[in-house]
């Protein structure tokens, strides 16, 4: 309305009172909202389009999150329904892999669109499975591929990891080849400027936005072809449950910092590195400088001029990854919570108080019909991950779901009864609280950072 009313007032656009400016695109084709050039001067995170390039923080072994494309079926809180809906879905699959062969030999000119039963009640069709049925091949249960995963932020679950039946899986086996071999991976959000969020468990591709997964470590398989790109330039060697571990960060990136910060850091390595970079994209004016370029492309990092500074980072770096990390054992925050005495911990759908006047309250916390969380500190809400505040992923997340297509009952209750935890829900929302908070004093600590 304000801009027809200025064209209405002027009568003509070509009339000089419009004050119009040219806008001239930059070299990367940006007409507004223009990337800095000095964004581009700085060190890549990877680059797997130059798998030659070493000049980067991480080798080319990062990857995207887990992809399903059948979210449904591959996730759920209870182990047990996870493994009862991938047994029943195969059992599916493999009916339909016979059925269809019966009725090709019946008559060659069947389709895959007419020879299959598509009822989603019974399975979640992919294109890869289109393809497989039409080459006759058949699936089998892997207990291995049942693995803890993060979900969303701070929200576990049980899942199905396993190239069957995910549309992609990336280059996660490669980071994850067993839930016996560890290893900590820093998620950015591709063209986000969102907060990075790191992860010691396998990550869904939306995690915390589209996510890309910056590792610790990558594995190959023992005994495998040991020519790999960066399989002993980068390595540290060392064999865990049958595979050979490698650094994630490059020797490059480490010798640069060992030329830049020689005198005040004398011994420097390579999970210095790593906590570096989770520190400083957290650093607010990291993020700020830089919000538009981190909107169209992967981060680039600076190595700032200063020790203390790099230091600095790699302290905020290392804290921050401990806090996000072990969520789950920090200290619950004393908020007050009424109605927890009755030992009925499970949750529905939480949703927030009403004030007075029947305006939302963030202070307060309705978890059930018995349960109610108050004196939740407003300044908790500023930990932002992926476009909203972590408590509001937890209220959000951890509610009982049915699934309208296939039936399937996805419920947060029995992760807390199969880990015999009772109180598990509840001691995440106040645990998040603490994290929230303390991941707001960390962040705030790198605001005299120069680079």
């Amino acid at each position: 309305e304000e801009k027809l009313k200025i064209i209405s007032d002027r009568h003509d656009i070509s009339n000089q009172d419009m004050g119009w400016i040219k806008i001239v695109p930059n070299e990367a084709g940006d007409w507004l909202n223009q990337r800095s050039e000095a964004f581009a001067g700085l060190i890549p995170l990877g680059d797997k389009a130059d798998k030659i390039n070493n000049n980067t923080f991480f080798v080319p072994h990062y990857s995207n999150g887990v992809k399903t494309n059948r979210d449904t079926w591959c996730y759920n809180y209870s182990e047990k329904s996870l493994i009862s809906n991938i047994r029943n879905s195969i059992s599916f699959y493999n009916g339909q892999v016979e059925e269809f062969a019966s009725g090709k030999a019946k008559n060659p000119s069947l389709t895959i669109e007419d020879g299959l039963v598509w009822d989603s009640k019974l399975f979640s069709w992919d294109a890869q499975q289109k393809v497989d049925v039409q080459k006759g091949e058949k699936y089998l249960y892997d207990k291995n591929s049942v693995v803890v995963s993060l979900y969303r932020p701070y929200q576990k679950q049980c899942c199905y990891f396993n190239r069957k039946l995910n549309n992609r899986v990336y280059k996660l086996p490669d980071l994850f080849p067993t839930q016996d071999n560890p290893n900590q991976v820093i998620c950015v959000s591709a063209f986000s400027d969102g907060q990075p969020l790191i992860s010691g468990c396998i990550p869904d591709l939306h995690f915390n936005g589209d996510c890309q997964c910056f590792p610790l470590y990558w594995y190959e398989k023992e005994g495998g072809d040991s020519r790999r790109l960066f399989s002993s330039a980068q390595g540290n060697g060392k064999v865990i449950n049958g595979y050979i571990r490698h650094d994630g960060i490059t020797d490059w990136i480490l010798a640069e910092c060992k030329k830049l910060y020689a005198k005040e850091i004398p011994r420097m390595s390579k999970s210095q590195i790593f906590h570096y970079v989770y520190g400083i994209l957290h650093a607010q004016n990291y993020r700020e400088t830089f919000s538009i370029d981190l909107k169209k492309s992967l981060p680039r990092i600076p190595l700032v001029p200063k020790a203390r500074d790099f230091l600095a980072c790699v302290e905020a770096g290392k804290a921050l990854a401990k806090l996000h990390l072990g969520y789950e054992t920090v200290n619950p925050y004393p908020a007050k919570v009424i109605g927890a005495d009755a030992g009925r911990f499970q949750v529905e759908k939480m949703r927030f108080g009403k004030d007075a006047d029947g305006k939302v309250d963030r202070t307060v916390i309705q978890y059930s019909s018995l349960v109610r969380i108050e004196n939740i500190p407003l300044e908790a809400y500023g930990y932002i991950v992926n476009g909203k505040s972590a408590i509001d992923w937890i209220m959000e997340r951890y509610q009982i779901k049915s699934d309208k297509d296939s039936g399937i009952l996805n419920d947060p209750n029995d992760w807390a009864k199969e880990h015999r935890e009772p109180k598990y829900i509840l001691d995440l929302i106040l645990r998040v609280i603490t994290v929230s908070l303390e991941t707001l004093q960390i962040v705030k600590g790198l605001s005299e950072i120069t680079f």
